[in-house]
């Protein structure tokens, strides 16, 4: 009986849960002899079984160690996948060898080379083996799809070893050829390019010795519509400003004088005008009026071209991207929102178009900040912004200027109330009338010391010399329409007063 409770006890560590069914057998065996008592261990064994069985058998206090549960591996599906990955490493590597000695030009040793070509042969010999024997595996699938993914296929390449009639082929792999994309604006240029215009300002300076000379300035322009008589260009206010003679070239080079229409130099807007009649048929079958686009839809980063007339040389082209949008500048007192681009805009610039890839005028060019510290930033007022004014120009009547002696005076003396000084006095922008002299067509129309003149004849004003520019246009006895703000219980309230305009010599 020991010896059977021996043997039971050396079967339980060696056999875990099993064994226990034995010594339970054994204990309950015997002649007529009274059953031992069961272990306690086994007993407890007993309970567990009735809550899950083998899952809770650890709480057999080490006793009973857990059954080990058989594992599948999937041996030979990683024997083909190594075996595979070997023979594919194999003939890279071979053919990485001989890519190297052909490339460089080095005189490789006949023996290494046809030891090389043997080992090349017997791997994809053994290839072709296995592919026959197993067929398709995850590796030559995940191979093939890379291969088709990528675009690429293997060529044969002959090679004639040296000192041998031997010609033979191995793979090679065709380079890709990379593309690069580069935007083609010729057609956009073609396009476009009749619609611009050259202008040449003739305009009357002062000199150190105080002497009047003719200076000339040049800006671009944009043909935006035409009438039955008249050929309509937008450009910069600051382009035309203060001119004596206005001459405008269109593609072909021919040139005619231009007249001023309408002003706004408070937006750095100005509609001039062309003759039709002034016009060669020639130069009328070239020319084309602009098509005008949303700079509202316009994105940073998107491509930008400008044209313009850059430097006085004639018409340009450059282009870049769209750097920035509703970017606030300060010019003059005058703060706009425009369109910034790296497109190179050098003087003589202003006015000329802003183009996107379908050849629509997004912007007008107007100013460009140039640092020798930083890259220089061209600016252009967006289309979106400048259309109504344009439209409200294109409505005025053509003006042309009086000669000396018939030039209008209105009779006051005054200085110009700048975004500062609005800011600070809480003042209107406009000319400060500071005197009004005696008998003159100011004091007639009852303008007093004190008014600021915010508007002439429609046109908003802004400073005293805009004020005499604008005068060259009227004859004396033309009467006109002018604006004024005029201060009353505290506050400034506008009024509008109809002048009869005087003689400059009277």
């Amino acid at each position: 009986m020991e010896e059977n409770e021996n043997r039971q006890d050396g079967n339980v560590y060696s056999d875990g849960a099993a064994s226990v069914d034995g010594q339970l057998d054994n204990s309950r065996q015997g002649n007529g002899q009274q059953q031992q008592a069961e272990p306690v261990y086994a007993r407890i064994e007993q309970y567990s079984n009735l809550y899950g069985g083998p899952a809770n058998q650890t709480v057999n206090y080490g006793k009973v160690k857990p059954a080990k549960v058989k594992k599948k591996h999937p041996v030979f599906k990683r024997m083909v996948l190594s075996i595979v990955s070997g023979i594919v490493f194999g003939l890279f590597a071979g053919l990485g060898v001989y890519v190297v000695y052909e490339l460089s030009g080095l005189d490789v040793n006949q023996a290494k080379i046809a030891s090389v070509k043997e080992q090349m042969d017997d791997l994809a010999s053994q290839m072709e083996d296995m592919q026959a024997g197993v067929g398709k595996t995850q590796s030559a699938e995940s191979a093939s799809q890379s291969s088709e993914s990528s675009g690429i296929e293997p060529k044969s390449r002959d090679i004639d070893i040296e000192g041998t009639n031997e010609v033979t082929q191995i793979p090679q792999m065709e380079p890709q050829t990379v593309t690069a994309v580069v935007t083609d604006v010729t057609e956009v240029v073609k396009t476009a390019m009749p619609c611009v215009v050259s202008i040449t300002n003739l305009y009357s300076g002062t000199d150190w010795y105080g002497e009047t000379t003719q200076e000339e300035a040049s800006g671009s322009g944009i043909i935006v519509g035409e009438t039955d008589d008249e050929l309509l260009i937008v450009t910069n206010y600051h382009v035309i400003e203060g001119c004596d003679e206005l001459s405008v070239q269109f593609i072909d080079d021919h040139e005619v004088l231009a007249y001023v229409k309408g002003t706004d130099s408070s937006n750095d807007l100005a509609v001039i005008t062309v003759f039709l009649d002034d016009i060669e048929e020639s130069t009328r079958g070239q020319i084309a009026i602009a098509t005008l686009g949303d700079s509202d839809a316009l994105q940073v980063g998107e491509p930008a071209i400008a044209i313009g007339n850059s430097l006085g040389y004639g018409q340009s082209v450059t282009t870049g991207v769209i750097s920035a949008l509703n970017r606030e500048v300060v010019i003059d007192d005058n703060t706009s929102y425009l369109i910034q681009t790296d497109a190179a805009i050098n003087p003589g610039n202003s006015g000329g178009a802003l183009l996107n890839v379908k050849g629509e005028v997004i912007g007008i060019n107007s100013n460009k900040i140039a640092n020798y510290v930083i890259e220089g930033m061209g600016y252009a007022i967006p289309i979106t912004t400048a259309k109504p004014v344009i439209e409200e120009l294109m409505q005025h009547e053509t003006k042309r200027k009086v000669s000396d002696n018939e030039r209008s005076f209105l009779g006051i003396s005054g200085t110009d109330v700048t975004s500062d000084v609005s800011a600070t006095y809480d003042m209107p922008k406009g000319v400060y009338v500071a005197q009004v002299l005696e008998n003159s067509a100011a004091e007639s129309a009852g303008i007093l010391k004190g008014d600021i003149i915010v508007a002439f004849e429609g046109e908003t004003i802004t400073t005293m010399s805009q004020l005499q520019g604008v005068l060259e246009y009227y004859a004396a006895g033309s009467t006109v329409d002018v604006t004024v703000m005029r201060q009353s219980t505290g506050s400034y309230q506008e009024k509008t007063l109809s002048v009869t305009l005087g003689a400059k010599n009277q």
